[in-house]
């Protein structure tokens, strides 16, 4: 996904506001949102499957530019939920819009829980190991991945295997791209291979990348 809510990397945006003694939440709405959020994600996961949600973060990065960079944080938040539940038929418009039950509206049903497509096969041998220098692959999909855009075709040393974990890119719906499992590694990055001049020699940026965003050197 290449737009501005790749953020990473970025300049033009004026200096970070560090808030002194900040509160975890800036107001009550935003504790509740929390609170739906890990609802939707945990205890109504069943009603969830077959219904084909966009998966998390793909949903964030469909939320028009404008709107993104206008946005709070837990504003974003509340429009991914909202827009996932009102797409699965979960709510309605109207009760989104009173909070209350619509009788008219059916109850959902609980829908069976789809199979995974089946692992690549990837081995769980790692293909790098410590110390290793390794590029990070030009990747340009049109769905979600993990690979920011400041680190792609850049060099850079593997400095930690983090184990097996399974990939969390989608496709251009937004859906994951099935089970498949592979070592993710810290990979570090020296300042000035990133940012060239503009980067303090003595600086490095430390990322952590799946295995099939590398490639041996």
């Amino acid at each position: 996904m290449n737009s501005v809510h790749d953020m990473g990397g970025m300049d033009g945006f004026g200096s970070v506001e560090r808030e002194e003694n900040e509160p975890v939440f800036h107001d009550v709405w935003e504790g509740r949102m929390f609170g739906l959020f890990s609802v939707s994600a945990g205890v109504l996961g069943p009603w969830h499957r077959g219904r084909n949600f966009p998966w998390f973060r793909f949903a964030f990065e469909s939320i028009p530019p404008e709107a993104y960079l206008r946005m709070s944080y837990y504003e974003r938040w509340f429009e991914v939920l909202s827009a996932n539940l009102l797409r699965a038929g979960l709510v309605s418009e109207r009760e989104l819009e009173t909070g209350y039950r619509d009788p008219d509206q059916p109850l959902p049903t609980l829908l069976p829980d789809p199979t995974e497509t089946a692992p690549s096969g990837t081995s769980e041998a790692p293909t790098f190991g410590i110390n290793d220098t390794v590029l990070v692959r030009n990747l340009h999909p049109r769905g979600h991945t993990r690979v920011p855009r400041y680190v792609r075709g850049k060099r850079g040393v593997v400095v930690t295997d983090n184990g097996v974990w399974t990939l969390q890119d989608t496709d251009e719906r937004g859906q994951r791209l099935g089970n498949f499992p592979q070592h993710v590694y810290t990979v570090r990055f020296e300042s000035q291979e990133l940012w060239g001049n503009r980067g303090a020699v003595n600086d490095a940026i430390y990322v952590d990348l799946w295995e099939e965003y590398l490639e041996p050197v």
